[in-house]
């Protein structure tokens, strides 16, 4: 299953009380380590995690990627009314992220 990707505008413009909860991935295409983690997310997904995931290019997030300080890629950004309140840089297995994303 595919994670629904959004540009930075769409999610600025978006009203955040829609999602009480919800998780940002930021990648980029040609990363190999947010291919993987990516995929991950994707098996978290399929066992049932309680958060939405959406995706972001951060190529094209530069106002998201200076505010929030995004330090690198993968970033799983973990938001509460649309405020991070968790940045997760280590995708370390399928099951810490099911667990992060209940």
């Amino acid at each position: 299953m595919a994670f629904q990707e959004l540009t930075e505008q769409q999610w600025l413009s978006e009203s955040k009380a829609e999602h009480e909860r919800e998780a940002l991935f930021f990648f980029t295409p040609l990363c190999g380590t947010c291919k993987l983690a990516l995929r991950m997310l994707e098996i978290a997904e399929a066992a049932g995690i309680a958060v939405p995931v959406r995706t972001m290019n951060i190529n094209f997030a530069p106002a998201l990627r200076e505010k929030w300080r995004i330090a690198s890629v993968p970033c799983l950004v973990l938001l509460r009314g649309g405020e991070p309140v968790r940045f997760e840089y280590a995708m370390r297995s399928v099951d810490d992220l099911y667990r992060l994303l209940q």
